[in-house]
């Protein structure tokens, strides 16, 4: 099962549901109202699958109508479902597993995490905002500045 599989089925236990359909729109990549997210039927798999995190972040994390952006509690809470997302599908623990995996670059993190580049390398942005140069988890260094790294501890 792959990860949008994966999500799906856990959207689906917990009473949401997902819909699969072409908008006008090509900017329009998804959509959370009411328990039901609408992905974009165009967009390739891996990116339906990060789409689909976020709108699950919606579910679990907002409140309200957050449409409209130049109000900054809308975007704490759109940054709040993002990460819901990258937690979901990357966290701390899948770049050490990737990093243990042998991992050597960004597409090969990627494709291990089964995420597109372009998510992945915003998930570590987000990290880096919210531990700064480092953090550990269980018996590993991750580094985000100056650039991503992960050290065992010995």
């Amino acid at each position: 099962m792959n990860a949008y599989e994966s999500l799906t089925e856990e959207a689906c236990k917990d009473g949401i549901d997902i819909l699969e359909r072409n908008f006008n729109s090509q900017r329009i990549h998804g959509l959370y109202c009411d328990g039901t997210v609408a992905v974009n039927k165009s967009i390739p798999t891996t990116a339906k699958t990060c789409v689909l995190a976020e709108e699950l972040g919606h579910y679990h994390t907002t409140v309200g109508d957050i449409t409209d952006m130049s109000d900054p509690k809308n975007r704490k809470q759109e940054r709040q479902a993002r990460l819901w997302g990258y937690n979901k599908l990357i966290g701390l623990t899948g770049i050490v597993n990737a990093y243990k995996r042998g991992c050597q670059d960004i597409h090969e993190m990627a494709e291990f995490l089964d995420v597109t580049e372009e998510y992945l390398k915003e998930a570590i942005d987000c990290y880096r905002d919210k531990y700064g140069v480092c953090t550990t988890i269980d018996n590993y260094t991750v580094f985000f500045i100056p650039h991503l790294a992960v050290m065992e501890k010995v």
